[in-house]
């Protein structure tokens, strides 16, 4: 056993580092010694009420919060009321000092001491009396504080991101930065300005006869790029129940889909209010995503490649004006979602010479581990259009830079029917993704052709991060950076391989199959920032002639969050 002295040694190396900044630590042997109020198991849900966190290297940074930690990791950090269940363990931390790591979706370490060591140096001496509460990797390891008797009892609020559609980027919260300028913040209206600029840089590597053949020479598409610049704001609408509103612009165009082939210069991207009906029913009205497929639906830097597969860019239109109905059932670990279309706003086409989309997706988390660690998600989705509009179907090599491999001609059909089903297996650091696409056309001139594919992905983050899991749209988020660079870390790196086919040859119908191997790496430094370089091996089967080509393309990824 340790003696007292070495004990107190211990603790202010430790406060120390947290004084300064430091982010990798070690509870002190205060919670190894396994005093008589030590509890050895997490609770499901802990809330902490009215600690006083302390800001990194400014007191004016000091701020009063309340934390919410459910299975172990955090949830919520915020001054704002948090709604206690009959079941919570809801502490009261009377204002005490609080140190540690508070990353969302975390396993969170920390500590609250009854007296500030900033002002008091004797309690870093003696942290045996001064620690009211300690928490090591989301165990409560002593808890020394009162039962928070006026906390609000009732069914929660959600305090997250509450929209079926996932953020349009990802925006950590950190603890530490109250001040950030592009946050603002008023009785109506709240929001935060984001953007993002990506980079890119193709090299074919090699190409075969057979290719040049298919698809001619590809050392024409060598080169840089602007991939994409996108801006905009999210925020809420501050009703008693907050409304949700995104509004985002972008250059380049990039995520189009088979019914629009052009790239304009400026357009919008993005504009929608996500009206909050109930508790757990949502209503979304504007320009946004169908509710269908997990990888459309996400961010691109969720999927662990730089682009979406050929097949789901193919068959499954990015965005579309409309209307979905979405809700959850979490004690069922289910989410539904229903949308109806049509994209006469971004036409010259009257409404009723316009295509009309009715889209649903429901997912079903059939397995998942106490700690969320290990989760099984599956989902179906469902699509129908009544094809008012000229057909044409094509994909990329999964390079944005590249000419369409495969492409059917232009035809006629009297309905598209879509079915997705997918499946996604999380385990901690490891991830692994299925989606297929069938869509059938009712078109007697092409003999009513049947054109699918899909993808399998899997990646693994070398550095340990895991991805949370949103319940309230059965969706995956990008791996947050648990250890960035800023702060003495290395930051996330992420391996990922994926093999794609698409299969646009049926009936009259003659565009081609493409199968696509593809393998990549991403290092984020910062959240903020991502390098990422993809290699793949594309074959291209057309008018029984088979090509072979190679390339890998570089991206440079930088995000205002």
């Amino acid at each position: 056993m340790v003696t007292r002295r070495r004990a107190n040694q211990n603790r202010i190396l430790v406060l120390l580092a947290l004084l300064t900044g430091g982010t990798a630590w070690t509870l002190p042997a205060v919670a190894q010694e396994q005093p008589a109020d030590t509890v050895v198991q997490p609770d499901p849900r802990v809330l902490i009420y009215g600690a006083h966190l302390i800001g990194r290297g400014d007191p004016s940074l000091d701020k009063t919060v309340n934390l919410l930690i459910e299975g172990g990791r955090l949830t919520v950090v915020t001054d704002q009321p948090l709604i206690t269940r009959p079941e919570d363990l809801a502490l009261d931390a009377e204002g005490g000092f609080l140190f540690g790591q508070l990353g969302l979706g975390e396993a969170p370490t920390f500590v609250i001491l009854d007296e500030d060591p900033r002002e008091n140096f004797d309690v870093l001496l003696d942290t045996q009396d001064h620690v009211r509460f300690a928490m090591r990797a989301g165990v409560v390891v002593r808890n020394a504080l009162p039962v928070a008797t006026d906390a609000i009892t009732g069914t929660p609020r959600r305090r997250t991101w509450s929209s079926y559609m996932p953020p349009p980027l990802a925006v950590p919260i950190r603890y530490y930065d109250t001040r950030k300028w592009n946050r603002f913040s008023t009785k109506p209206i709240s929001g935060l300005l984001t953007g993002g600029l990506v980079l890119d840089r193709l090299q074919w590597t090699t190409q075969d006869d057979d290719s040049e053949a298919q698809v001619g020479d590809l050392s024409e598409s060598n080169g840089g790029e602007i991939r994409g610049f996108r801006f905009g704001v999210v925020g809420t609408l501050n009703f008693a129940r907050p409304w949700t509103y995104t509004v985002s612009l972008v250059t380049h165009a990039f995520d189009q889909g088979y019914n629009s082939r052009a790239q304009n210069a400026l357009g919008f991207f993005d504009y929608r209010l996500d009206i909050p009906l109930s508790a757990a029913l949502t209503l979304s009205v504007g320009k946004q995503k169908e509710p269908i497929s997990h990888e459309r639906l996400v961010m691109s830097a969720t999927i662990s490649m730089q682009e979406r597969a050929a097949v789901s860019d193919a068959l499954i239109t990015a965005r579309n004006h409309g209307l979905v109905l979405s809700g959850a059932l979490q004690s069922a670990r289910m989410t539904w979602a229903v949308g109806a279309f049509n994209d006469w706003i971004d036409t010259d086409e009257s409404f009723s010479n316009t295509s009309n989309e009715f889209t649903g997706r429901v997912t079903w988390v059939p397995a998942m581990s106490e700690d969320r660690s290990n989760l099984l998600h599956v989902g179906l989705g469902l699509r129908t259009s009544d094809a008012k509009e000229p057909i044409q179907v094509g994909a990329r090599p999964e390079f944005n830079r590249a000419p369409r491999f495969v492409e059917t001609d232009e035809f006629a059909a009297d309905r598209v029917n879509t079915f997705n089903p997918e499946v996604y297996w999380r385990y901690g650091p490891y991830f692994v993704g299925f989606e297929y696409f069938g869509s059938a056309y009712a078109a007697p001139a092409m003999s009513d052709p049947y054109l699918s594919g899909y993808h399998l992905t899997a990646s693994w983050a070398l550095t340990g991060e895991m991805r949370s899991y949103r319940d309230r749209s059965g969706t995956f988020d990008p791996l947050r950076v648990a250890r960035p660079v800023n702060q003495g870390g290395w930051g996330t790196v992420e391996a990922a391989f994926r093999f794609s086919r698409i299969d646009l040859t049926d009936g009259a119908i003659n565009g081609g199959e493409m199968d696509v191997y593809s393998l990549g790496l991403n290092w984020s430094p910062t959240q903020s920032v991502q390098f990422g370089a993809d290699y793949r091996v594309v074959v291209l089967d057309q008018s029984d002639v088979r090509g072979v080509s190679s390339g890998f393309n570089v991206r440079l990824m930088l995000m205002l969050m």
